[in-house]
């Protein structure tokens, strides 16, 4: 057990991953823009600290961690997960303001996050901790129409890669969990276009499968990392080839 941040939180994989965490004995910093929402995450839980923030802005973020901090002491973990999946189209038929939107969200607002987090295990004594970042399927194999969130996601690769370098002299692991077809309000969207189309609903796993892994990663002493793990729906066609 230990101290988790996890951002968005209020709903989907992070408001799982954050219930499995309460559940399990962690005192966990539930972080997202909807205190609404997180406060209905945190009913019953005394370990639960609701961190209303946008992790696009950086002070916001600085603020929200610095909070956890003088409630729990330090911060061991970071699960590093908010993020939005803008229209889908051709790269000529994307607005530039989803683009942006999806940089903002996809890529800056998990740099604050982990740039907060990091500067914190750094300093903290003993020092180190672990960020784990929420990647995607989309990180290996993209979607049609996914040009924006699939950039993003690849994104994401390159800052764990050098987040588990640049964390070694300071007990700073970092690893990336890649989700494929997780119970989420998005996935159940996709189900009902392949519904109102005629077409096959693609296979979907529970999000509760998705919490227990990153509760894994996140429960492995210091001296063991998984740097990177592909969790996904049993027959998704991710692996083989036509």
């Amino acid at each position: 057990m230990g101290v988790i941040l996890i951002t968005g939180a209020s709903s989907g994989i992070g408001r799982a991953t954050a219930q499995a965490f309460l559940g399990a004995g962690w005192q966990v910093g539930l972080l997202a823009r909807r205190r609404q929402a997180l406060e209905a995450v945190a009913e019953g839980h005394e370990d639960a600290l609701i961190l209303p923030a946008d992790v696009t802005d950086l002070a916001a973020m600085q603020g929200a961690v610095a909070a956890l901090v003088a409630r729990f002491g330090r911060l061991d973990a970071l699960f590093n997960n908010a993020g939005i999946f803008t229209p889908q189209g051709t790269i000529d038929e994307i607005d530039p303001e989803d683009w942006a939107a999806s940089l903002a969200a996809n890529l800056t607002g998990m740099f604050n996050a982990a740039r907060v987090a990091f500067g914190q295990m750094r300093v903290q004594v003993p020092q180190g901790g672990r960020i784990i970042n929420n990647g995607s399927i989309s990180a290996h194999s993209p979607r049609p129409g996914s040009v924006c969130y699939t950039t993003t996601k690849h994104g994401v690769t390159g800052l764990t890669r050098t987040l588990s370098l640049d964390g070694r002299p300071y007990d700073i692991a970092a690893g990336q969990i890649d989700i494929g077809n997780a119970r989420t309000p998005l996935l159940e969207s996709v189900a009902e276009g392949a519904r109102a189309l005629g077409q096959e609903e693609p296979p979907i796993m529970e999000v509760g499968d998705v919490a227990r892994a990153v509760l894994h990663m996140a429960s492995l002493p210091p001296g063991a990392n998984v740097q990177s793990m592909t969790v996904m729906a049993t027959k998704m066609p991710f692996v083989g080839r036509g």
